[in-house]
């Protein structure tokens, strides 16, 4: 598959998880009595998110010109494992806490704490490594030529966690309601420890 096509899937799996943003933007929208305030907390969510995804993707191409691939992968792959068995066991003791009080700033600041708590931007290795990490006649493998690709890697990954955020936010608030939170509630914390294990191990085996 495409690594352009997982990390666009990527953000629509990170957008469709209420912990990252559009549970917040539906309780800001409803608590302040506005439409306007629901869809403008979008923006600093998408922007945080993206923030956070671009410090571990600085961190990888940097470290990834140093380094062997396969020596990174491993290192990221056990990082994954170590992520997901802490969310397993401590993760509900930590989470970030804001207020309904919050700005917009607040707002960008939680979502880069959540993203970067949860290891958003972790998942994203195994497609980045060979994305942002491969040299081609017309790109040299240095921090800076991998620049382009690696902005545009986000700004899909962005796009993309953006676009699902704002279609079960505006579904959400709009028809739904919180209330059918207690009745249909899918715990998508086990899924996301499933999916840092599962991408841990790929990178390793």
């Amino acid at each position: 598959m495409s690594p352009w096509l997982v990390l666009a899937g990527l953000g629509a799996f990170h957008g469709l998880n209420p912990a990252m943003g559009w549970l917040f933007a539906v309780a800001l929208g409803l608590h302040r009595e506005s439409r306007r305030v629901l869809w403008l907390s979008l923006l600093p969510i998408a922007l945080g998110h993206a923030a956070s995804v671009a410090v571990m993707v600085a961190a990888v191409v940097v470290v990834g010109t140093i380094i062997d691939h396969e020596a990174l992968q491993r290192v990221a792959g056990f990082l994954l494992l170590g992520w997901a068995t802490s969310h397993a066991f401590f993760g509900h003791r930590h989470r970030v806490r804001v207020g309904m009080q919050t700005g917009l700033a607040g707002l960008g600041v939680w979502s880069f704490l959540m993203a970067t708590s949860h290891g958003a931007g972790l998942m994203l290795v195994p497609v980045i490594i060979p994305l942002c990490l491969a040299a081609t006649p017309a790109r040299e493998l240095t921090a800076m030529g991998s620049l382009p690709v690696s902005l545009a890697a986000i700004g899909l990954h962005m796009a993309a966690m953006l676009a699902v955020t704002a279609a079960i936010a505006a579904i959400v608030y709009e028809w739904l309601g919180l209330a059918f939170l207690r009745r249909g509630w899918i715990n998508l914390d086990t899924l996301w420890i499933i999916a840092l294990a599962a991408t841990g191990l790929s990178l390793i085996i």
